[in-house]
C-alpha cells in the first residue's frame, strides 16, 4: 500500500497542519507496517505556476524552452505520485481564507483531463475514485455553518469539491480551529484534532 504525504504550511517546524498530518501518517503507518511512505514538502520543494507554454506542451504540441520541458516532466512525476498513491494526507492551513498557492500549483498538477476526470455527455466524471484523502486542516478562527465567518471558509469547502470532481468518495477531514484565537485555544484544537487521529486505522 502506497501513502502520500503531502505538506503545504508556510511555518515550518511552527505549522498546526504540518504537526497534524505527520500524527496522521505515523498513526497509519503503525496500523500497516508495510505501507511505503513518500513524502512531498510543498514549500521546500514549490511547483511552479501554472503557464501557456506549460499548457501547451501538456495538449502534445512541441516545447523547445528546456524549463518547460523539465516543468512538463516534473508534472507528470507529480500526476503519477497522485494516481499510484491508495492513500493521501494533505497538510492545509486555511492562508486568508483558503489554500495556499503551494497547494493550488500542486492541485494545478493532478486536474489533468484523461487522467483524473474525463469529460461525457453528461458532464465530468472522475477517475480517482479509488482513493483515500485525508485532510489535516488549520482554521486560525471559526468558519462552521451558522457562524459570522461562514461564507468565507473555501478551504476545506475547495478541496471537497477538487476531490469530488476527480471522483474522490472516501475523504476524511481533521480540522484545528481558532488557533489564533490565543495559547488555550491552540492548544485545545490540536489536542482534539489528535485525540480524532488517534482512532485512524488502515
Amino acid at each position: 500500500m502506497k501513502l502520500l504525504h503531502l505538506d503545504s504550511s508556510i511555518l515550518g517546524p511552527h505549522s498546526v497542519t504540518r504537526e497534524m498530518s505527520g500524527k496522521i501518517v505515523s498513526q497509519l503507518a503503525g496500523s500497516d507496517p508495510t505501507i511505503e511512505v513518500v513524502y512531498r514538502d510543498l514549500v521546500e520543494d514549490s511547483v511552479d505556476h501554472l503557464t501557456g507554454a506549460y499548457l501547451q506542451g501538456l495538449s502534445g504540441q512541441p516545447v523547445e524552452d528546456t524549463t518547460v520541458q523539465d516543468e512538463l516532466v516534473r508534472g507528470a512525476q507529480i500526476l503519477d505520485e497522485f494516481l499510484a498513491a491508495d492513500i493521501v494526507v494533505i497538510g492545509a492551513p486555511m492562508y486568508n481564507f483558503t489554500i495556499s498557492s503551494q497547494l493550488k500549483t500542486w492541485i494545478d498538477r493532478i486536474l489533468v483531463a484523461g487522467k483524473t476526470f474525463k469529460y461525457t455527455e453528461t458532464g465530468a466524471v472522475g477517475l480517482a475514485g479509488d482513493k483515500r484523502v485525508i485532510l489535516a486542516l488549520s482554521r486560525g478562527g471559526f468558519y462552521a455553518e451558522g457562524t459570522p465567518m461562514h461564507a468565507f471558509e473555501h478551504l476545506e469547502t475547495y478541496l471537497r469539491g477538487v476531490f469530488g470532481f476527480v471522483g474522490v468518495t472516501r475523504l476524511e477531514v481533521f480540522a484545528a480551529n481558532g488557533i489564533a484565537m490565543g495559547e488555550a485555544a491552540r492548544t485545545e484544537a490540536l489536542e482534539n484534532a489528535s485525540q480524532a487521529i488517534a482512532s485512524l486505522t488502515v
